[in-house]
């Protein structure tokens, strides 16, 4: 999953440079939209006449490169002419950039885009930097393939973010990003590891139907809004360490062959999460009102957490439906086998507001929580028994246990 699919040659919607056509191997060639009052793109108009088009730019200037192949010298060039001097950083206007190729490095770390930024369909076969980027604007990053590390690190969207559908080969770095408007990752593919730590989203954040293939990180992260993960999958670990939920009202349901992290996540309102993971770890998770927890397959471990108001845990007994279709556990090993949600740990634990359902607790650590007698059991709940067999210990005369359902520390 790590090279991009090549895209289909087809014909651009805007009057195109054809530089290098072949009717029998490719009859497209060059897709490039031509220069302003030229036949030929940016790319390939001869010199005098690139830097004629040149001066006619400015910091702030509207341009339109739909189509057009960028290697690292044509656009420090292009930069170059948008440089603001008081601000000492490339300004940009409307920015169109749909469907661009860039076959090095494409280096738009500290931009300003006032208008909108079109990079609907583009390639870019090296690393993409947009490092402290400003986009005033919608910008638009559909269907975007990114070959290798994708860097928005501390990127600015005051206007929707679009990266529906985009694909990024190497890392994806959206660490401290802000998204003031809606941030839209809907069946994104994130074949590398993936930061989000620290990001700020202030509206609704859609990451619906998305893959990661790697390891990914949403520690810090505060979501303002809606935040959307249903369908999203993980093939390794996923970190919500010390996020913070301040509105969402139902967290998946996401698959994940590893664990989902929350330890330290806050949540503030009324909660439904539906996970089918390896692990679910709350340590020290702050709920700060009701939460229903349906897991499958998942170990939890709930050491520490802070429950305000009544949390429930409970074994979904079947697999978790989205628009009426069973969501696929198939990155799940053994997923055909029943499911078996194991609670390893209440500790520290207020159990008068805890409520656990058709748990496994044969290895629950019950040591330092408070209430335990108001603690709820509901379904079938299992426990540890006592060892089977005949026992000698400190005595001349062999004994059995007494069958009975023990706690863990007892074993201990």
């Amino acid at each position: 999953m790590s090279t991009p699919p090549a895209p289909v040659p087809s014909l651009p919607s805007w009057p195109y440079c054809g530089h290098g056509a072949d009717p029998a191997t490719d009859p497209v060639g060059c897709p490039g939209i031509h220069a302003p009052g030229h036949t030929a793109c940016l790319a390939h108009l001869n010199d005098t006449d690139r830097d004629a088009y040149l001066t006619t730019l400015a910091p702030g200037s509207d341009i339109d490169h739909r189509g057009t192949p960028f290697t690292a010298p044509l656009l420090q060039v292009l930069l170059q002419v948008l440089h603001d001097p008081t601000t000492q950083k490339p300004r940009f206007g409307t920015a169109q950039f749909d469907g661009a190729q860039f076959s090095d490095t494409a280096h738009f770390g500290r931009a300003q885009f006032f208008g909108v930024a079109d990079f609907w369909g583009a390639r870019f076969t090296r690393g993409a930097w947009f490092v402290k980027a400003q986009f005033s604007d919608t910008a638009f990053f559909r269907e975007a393939r990114f070959s290798d590390t994708a860097d928005f690190g501390e990127a600015r969207f005051s206007g929707a973010a679009h990266f529906v559908d985009a694909w990024i080969s190497g890392t994806a770095d959206f660490g401290e990003a802000w998204f003031s408007d809606t941030a839209q990752f809907e069946l994104a593919l994130f074949c590398g590891a993936t930061r989000f730590d620290g990001a700020r989203f202030s509206s609704a954040a859609w990451f619906d139907g998305t893959q990661f293939f790697d390891a990914a990180d949403f520690g810090r992260a505060q979501f303002s809004d809606i935040a959307d993960f249903e369908q999203s999958k993980f093939s390794q670990d996923v970190h919500f360490g010390q996020a913070q939920f301040a509105v969402m009202s139902w967290f998946g349901p996401l698959v994940c062959a590893g664990a989902v992290d929350l330890s330290g996540a806050v949540f503030d309102v009324p909660v439904t999460l539906e996970i089918a993971a390896g692990a679910v770890r709350c340590e020290r998770t702050r709920w700060e009102s009701t939460a229903t927890l349906r897991l499958r397959y998942a170990t939890a471990d709930l050491s520490h957490a802070v429950l305000s108001s009544p949390v429930a845990v409970t074994a979904h007994p079947a697999p978790f439906t989205s628009l009426g279709w069973a969501v696929d556990e198939s990155l799940l090993a053994g997923a055909g086998a029943k499911s078996s949600v194991r609670v390893v740990s209440v500790r520290g634990v207020d159990a008068a507001h805890l409520v656990l359902t058709d748990t496994d607790l044969t290895d629950c650590l019950f040591s330092g929580a408070f209430h335990l007698d108001q603690l709820r059991l509901e379904g079938r709940c299992t426990f540890a028994l006592t060892p089977a067999g005949l026992h000698r210990r400190h005595c001349i005369w062999p004994y059995w246990w007494t069958r009975r359902r023990t706690l863990a520390e007892e074993h201990h």
